[in-house]
């Protein structure tokens, strides 16, 4: 009796593929604010257009009919530019922004709560059969023109900055950004939006930027090293650019935006 008891309850806890469906459209008025009613987004969001006909294809894959599925996925390519293998496997509530050129591999897998962005791609670094395209768990978010390539493990709550490449397993609440991807924050503990999505890509810092100010200070310190060996007076860097010698040609510079 118990265990009948136990696979009833998990049946009732996988929702059905009307009700996950429902899901996906509710969600989208919760992460886009241009969304304005039901008809709308059904009829011009060509996200949504790709997440229903991946639920559709998915479920034809699982039983079997393969190239039934192959082709429902190729018509829904060709309709949203939107590439989902039908053997993904894309958990609930999942929302494409912008669905243009997203690519997503037949054996990533994608948790809850994911929201990806247009030029997305879920890519495999090898030909060989197998586990070979990443594994998302719930509340990633994926910023525009971002590459996750590789079975590798993203945690939960990642964000991807917009155009990073990431090829190696990034922990729960870490912000990732550049080629390749680095680990630029955690926010364990740090207050988040109500929704647990947040999409301030301004805020993320620039590990490049970081280094070169590093540089620049460090050469600064061995000047001033230099000049009390020689018994010369220090350097004077006033007034100048902290990031760069372009002086004068610095499109930031008061001359290069005087009226003549």
């Amino acid at each position: 009796m118990s265990e009948a008891m136990t696979m009833t309850a998990t049946a009732l806890a996988v929702p059905g593929l009307w009700a996950t469906l429902r899901e996906d459209l509710d969600c989208v008025f919760q992460r886009d604010p241009a969304a304005r009613s039901t008809l709308e987004v059904l009829t011009t969001y060509p996200g949504v257009h790709a997440i229903l006909t991946h639920r559709l294809s998915h479920r034809l894959w699982r039983a079997g009919w393969r190239f039934p599925a192959r082709l429902l996925s190729f018509v829904g390519r060709t309709l949203t530019n939107v590439d989902i293998h039908p053997g993904a496997t894309i958990g609930r509530r999942f929302f494409i922004d912008h669905g243009a050129c997203v690519v997503i591999g037949e054996t990533a897998e994608v948790g809850n709560d994911v929201t990806l962005y247009h030029g997305v791609t879920l890519g495999g670094t090898s030909w060989n059969k197998g586990k070979r395209h990443p594994t998302l768990a719930d509340g990633v978010v994926v910023g525009a023109g971002a590459k996750i390539l590789g079975p590798i493990n993203i945690g939960e709550r990642v964000r991807v900055g917009a155009n990073s490449v990431v090829v190696k397993d990034v922990p729960a609440d870490r912000t990732v950004v550049g080629v390749p991807g680095r680990i630029v924050d955690t926010r364990v503990g740090t207050a988040r939006p109500a929704n647990g999505i947040s999409l301030d890509h301004n805020l993320m810092p620039d590990p490049v930027a970081k280094s070169i100010a590093c540089l620049i200070e460090r050469i600064e310190i061995l000047e001033r090293e230099l000049a009390e060996v020689r018994h010369e007076p220090p350097t004077d860097h006033s007034g100048e650019c902290n990031t760069c010698s372009a002086g004068d040609l610095c499109c930031e510079h008061e001359s290069m935006h005087a009226v003549n």
